[in-house]
């Protein structure tokens, strides 16, 4: 273990590379070193056998040095000075990648094995502020999997919230959340001006994002028709971007994707038999495609839950070959890719399942945990506090067995450690080996 000593600000800056390469490093260390009153249990040094900081480095022996909820310094053991305040967490063991980002969930969706009924049947009658205390079993799962952020697109009753709020109080455990509220599907909602209004009354009850359901198409209906015109998703669009906000487009079949992208959505949701023009323009445009493959797969494997015949399996299973093909024209159109789960109910844990199809697509593994990481960084507009471990962004770590950069499934399979914000969520590096 490396020996911890108390330096002048200026002999750290002077042999800490990183601070005298980057600026950022530096303001936030002299930030950090300026308040005097820090307490002990605020300051960390992370210690990694390996550590992919996911802007294209790769440290060996790297240490990590945290205060608060922020990455202050970076840089190789032998390199970087550690204050002696700080509580040493050795992980020399593992591989350090940045916390992970699901572009696409349901947090609220929760499932009680022990009641009656199907998921969706016992969703609709159990009472929302139920909903959201039991869905702390999703935020749970999602932290297992190394994901310390998600979008979540679609939840009543304020139920996404409520949930987002009561984590950032620290009143809940699960990932930070940036939340749409309720999506405007074409039962509830038509016509321009009350797609403003619907979108306008989600952003004044706090919403990140606005979802649109740009076509049918959901849990076994795999059918893609598109259902709202060019003209109101422009609508939501307007709305969503006048207000600094984003919009994200959910079509199963391409009519409704093609309408999102000309309309200015900013994320397509699922889309199948997307054309090369349709690819084209998301690529120019650098217009995100989150197209959940593994989704379906879930469904169809955990049929007996649902109450899922064969003819709907047939058709998930379909819709899953579809959606692959997708993918793979969009990874050659060099369209941008976020990893999304779409997890409902007893999806959560599975959430990073995704990434394999990714590499089966023709991505390398760095490559598709790229779409976890800066790409899901860049949809939230957080380019410069997610998805990398920097100086300045938050401490939103995950330590791993193995090397992610051969082999994906170390990131699904491999997570041993988590932090989120500079405080340890989960840890099963002391569970006995097998």
């Amino acid at each position: 273990m490396t020996k911890s000593v108390s330096l002048p600000i200026s002999t750290i800056l002077l042999r800490t590379p990183v601070g005298m390469k980057n600026f950022r490093a530096i303001a936030f260390l002299l930030l950090w070193l300026a308040h005097s009153a820090v307490v002990s249990a605020q300051v960390k040094a992370l210690y990694f056998g390996e550590l992919i900081d996911g802007l294209g480095k790769k440290i060996t022996n790297a240490v990590v040095i945290i205060n608060a909820d922020r990455i202050v310094g970076i840089g190789k053991e032998k390199e970087l000075i550690v204050p002696t305040n700080a509580e040493i967490i050795d992980l020399r063991e593992y591989t350090a990648i940045p916390g992970l980002i699901d572009a696409h969930t349901h947090m609220t969706y929760y499932w009680d094995k022990t009641r009656p009924g199907d998921p969706w049947s016992q969703g609709r009658t159990v009472q929302p502020a139920v909903k959201v205390f039991l869905a702390q079993e999703n935020a749970k799962k999602s932290l297992e999997t190394g994901v310390t952020t998600v979008r979540d697109l679609g939840a009543g009753d304020n139920m996404s919230f409520a949930m987002r709020d009561l984590i950032d109080r620290g009143a809940m455990k699960g990932p930070r959340m940036f939340v749409a509220g309720q999506g405007l599907s074409i039962g509830r909602v038509k016509g321009i001006a009350d797609v403003q209004q619907f979108a306008e009354k989600q952003l004044a009850l706090g919403a990140d994002w606005i979802k649109l359901f740009g076509s049918t198409g959901s849990a076994k209906d795999v059918t893609g028709f598109q259902t709202y015109s060019y003209e109101e998703m422009k609508a939501a669009a307007e709305v969503a971007h006048k207000a600094g906000k984003r919009l994200a487009v959910h079509s199963y079949g391409p009519d409704g994707a093609k309408a999102a992208v000309k309309a200015g959505a900013n994320t397509i949701e699922h889309a199948t038999d997307v054309d090369d023009s349709t690819f084209i323009e998301m690529a120019q445009r650098g217009i995100i495609y989150v197209p959940t493959v593994d989704h379906n797969r879930y469904y169809a494997a955990h049929k007996e839950e649902y109450g899922y015949d064969s003819t709907a399996v047939f058709g998930l299973t379909l819709f899953v070959k579809r959606n692959f093909e997708s993918l793979k024209k969009a990874v050659k159109a060099h369209v941008k890719i976020a990893m999304g789960s779409d997890a409902v109910f007893t999806g959560f844990g599975e959430n990073t399942r995704e990434l394999e199809w990714f590499v089966k697509a023709g991505m390398t593994p760095e490559q598709a945990l790229q779409t976890a990481t800066t790409t899901g960084a860049e949809m939230l507009g957080k380019e410069k506090e997610l998805g990398a471990i920097a100086p300045g962004y938050y401490a939103d770590i995950v330590a791993v067995k193995g090397n992610p950069l051969k082999d994906i499934n170390v990131v699904i399979q491999q997570v041993k450690w988590v932090m989120k914000g500079g405080k340890v969520e989960i840890d099963k590096t002391k569970a006995p080996k097998q």
